[in-house]
C-alpha cells in the first residue's frame, strides 16, 4: 500500500513494542521499589550513602575540604564523690523559717543526705499526719511488688451461656470512656474494647447478647471507714472499684462521681457495643467470670511506672487507692483497705524502710488517722533513689518539679529563686495539714532528701503556712550545704 497507509502486518508489531516497553517500565519500577523496601542497594549491589541524620560520623567531607583531627576535651573539673552535706549549714538554712507562727504548734522537718542517708537535721514530733505524702509509700510498694513495666488488663470474656458476655475489671486505674491520644499516660478505653469485642462476636455470628460485669477483683468497703463520710458524699473521691471509667466520674471532666462506678462502666460499654451493631438485651448485671472463660477482647493500661508518675505528679487519690489494692493482691492478700495496709507494710519493711510508729490506713493519705514519721518518708525516698533498686526510680524522678509540673506548677513564687527547678517534692494537703517530701539539689551539687510537714495549721493561716514550707525547701536549694 502506497504513501502513509499502514499494513495490517505492522499493527501487531507496534502493540508488541508497546507491551514490551510497558513491561520494561514496570520491571524497573518493581526493582526500584524492592531496592528501597529491602535495602538491596547497600546489601546486594554495594551502594551505601550514609545519612547525615542517622550516621553523621560516616558522611565524608566535600572534596577539597580537610578537617582537623579532633583532640580530647580538657577536663573541666576533677571527679568528686557525692558530698554528705553539713548539718550546721542545713540548720542555718532552715531554722529561722521554722519559727514562723503561721506553721502552728506541730511542725516536723528532717533532712538527709541522699547519697548515704546521713541525717543532717531533724526536729518535731515523732509522727505526723502525712496527707498525700503517703502516696510516696504507695507508689514505692506498688513498683516493688509489681515491677515498673506491669500493666493492667480490662477484658471481655464468654459468660455461662452462648448469649452471655462479661466485662471484667482488671483494676486499670486510668481506664477511659473514649480514645484520647493526646494524654499522658496513655489510656486504655471502653470504646476500643467494644470495637474489638464486636468484631469477635460478629465472627462467631452473634449480634444479640446479654451483658454482665465483673467487679470482684477488689473486696471490702469501697470507701474507707477512716475517711470523713463527706468525702464520697461531696464527690471529693470516688468509690474504689476495679472497674470504672474516668476514675468513677459520671462524665469526663466533671467532679461528680458515680454511685456505682462498675455499673457506670458497663453501661458505657453497652452503648459502645450498640454503636458497633451489637444488640445488648436488658440492663447489664453483676456477674463473676469463670477462670477458664474464652476471651473475646482486651485492652491494656500504660506501664505502672507511667501511672506511678501520674499519681505523684497530680496527687491522684483514686489511682493511688487502686494501686494500694494491687499491692495487696500481689502479696496474696484481699484487695481491700485492710489488705493494702498490711501489704504496703510488708513490702516496705522488706526494702529496709523504718516503719516505727507508722499507721497506714489508705493509699492516698486522705485519712486523718494515718501517721508517719519523717524517717519513714525519708527512708522510702532513699531506697527509691538507690542504685540497688532502679525499679523504684520513678518515685524520685516522677515527683513534681517546683514551679514547673504537677501540684507544684503554681508554687514557689516566694523565697529563694534557686528553689525553682531544683526542688522535686510530693505535696500533702488536708484542711490544717500541709507538707512537702522530696529531694533538692543545693548550690554545691549536694543532693538532699527532705520532709517538712505542719499538721495543726489554722485555716486562716493556710496560704502563709504553705508558702513558708516552700521557702524551707527553696532555702535548701539556695544553700551551700556541702560538707
Amino acid at each position: 500500500m502506497a504513501g502513509g497507509d499502514l499494513h495490517h502486518s505492522d499493527v501487531p508489531s507496534g502493540r508488541r513494542l508497546r507491551r514490551w516497553g510497558s513491561g520494561l517500565v514496570a520491571f524497573v519500577l518493581a526493582l526500584a521499589l524492592a531496592s528501597y523496601a529491602f535495602d538491596l542497594g547497600p546489601r546486594v549491589l554495594g551502594w551505601h550513602h550514609p545519612s547525615p541524620l542517622t550516621e553523621p560520623a560516616s558522611v565524608a567531607p566535600p572534596p577539597g575540604l580537610t578537617l582537623p583531627t579532633p583532640s580530647a576535651a580538657a577536663v573541666v573539673a576533677a571527679e568528686s564523690e557525692p558530698s554528705a552535706g553539713s548539718p550546721d549549714a542545713v540548720r542555718r538554712a532552715v531554722a529561722r523559717l521554722l519559727r514562723d507562727k503561721d506553721l502552728g504548734r506541730s511542725v516536723a522537718v528532717a533532712v538527709d543526705s541522699l547519697a548515704d542517708g546521713t541525717e543532717l537535721f531533724s526536729t518535731g514530733p515523732a509522727t505526723m499526719t502525712p496527707a498525700s505524702t503517703m502516696k510516696i509509700l504507695t507508689t514505692t510498694a506498688a513498683l516493688s511488688a509489681l515491677g515498673p513495666d506491669h500493666t493492667f488488663r480490662t477484658t471481655v470474656v464468654a459468660g455461662r451461656s452462648t448469649r452471655d458476655v462479661v466485662l471484667v475489671g482488671g483494676g486499670d486505674p486510668l481506664l477511659a470512656r473514649a480514645p484520647d491520644g493526646d494524654v499522658y499516660p496513655a489510656r486504655a478505653d471502653i470504646v476500643t474494647l467494644a470495637k474489638a469485642t464486636a468484631r469477635s462476636l460478629k465472627n462467631l455470628g452473634r449480634i444479640r447478647i446479654r451483658l454482665g460485669y465483673d467487679a470482684t477483683l477488689f473486696s471490702g468497703p469501697s470507701d474507707s471507714p477512716a475517711w470523713r463520710p463527706s468525702y464520697v458524699a461531696e464527690h471529693v473521691v470516688s468509690r474504689i472499684s476495679p472497674l470504672w471509667v474516668d476514675e468513677g466520674r459520671e462524665r469526663q471532666g466533671t467532679v461528680y462521681r458515680a454511685e456505682d462506678p462498675a455499673l457506670g462502666a458497663a453501661l458505657e460499654f453497652a452503648r459502645a457495643l450498640e454503636r458497633e451493631g451489637i444488640v445488648v438485651r436488658g440492663k447489664p448485671q453483676p456477674a463473676v467470670a469463670q477462670p477458664d472463660a474464652k476471651e473475646y477482647a482486651a485492652v491494656r493500661s500504660a506501664p505502672l511506672s507511667h501511672i506511678a508518675q501520674w499519681v505523684l505528679e497530680i496527687s491522684d487519690n483514686e489511682a493511688a487507692e487502686v494501686l494500694f489494692r494491687h499491692v495487696a493482691l500481689a502479696t496474696g492478700r484481699p484487695g481491700s483497705f485492710t489488705g493494702g495496709a498490711a501489704a504496703v507494710r510488708e513490702v516496705l519493711s522488706g526494702l529496709g524502710v523504718d516503719l516505727t510508729g507508722a499507721r497506714i490506713l489508705d493509699g492516698s493519705g486522705l485519712s486523718r488517722k494515718n501517721r508517719l514519721s519523717t524517717e519513714t518518708l525519708l527512708g522510702a525516698l532513699g531506697v527509691a533513689a538507690s542504685d540497688e533498686h532502679p525499679e523504684l526510680r520513678t518515685v524520685v524522678s516522677g515527683l513534681p518539679v517546683a514551679g514547673f509540673t504537677g501540684s507544684l506548677t503554681y508554687r514557689f513564687d516566694t523565697g529563694a529563686d534557686e528553689g525553682l527547678g531544683r526542688v522535686r517534692a510530693k505535696t500533702g494537703t488536708l484542711t490544717g495539714v500541709h507538707g512537702l517530701a522530696g529531694v533538692v539539689t543545693d548550690l554545691d551539687g549536694t543532693v538532699l532528701s527532705f520532709v517538712a510537714i505542719a499538721d495543726r495549721v489554722k485555716v486562716a493561716d493556710t496560704l502563709d503556712a504553705r508558702e513558708r514550707l516552700d521557702q524551707v525547701a527553696a532555702a535548701l536549694a539556695a544553700c551551700h550545704c556541702g560538707a
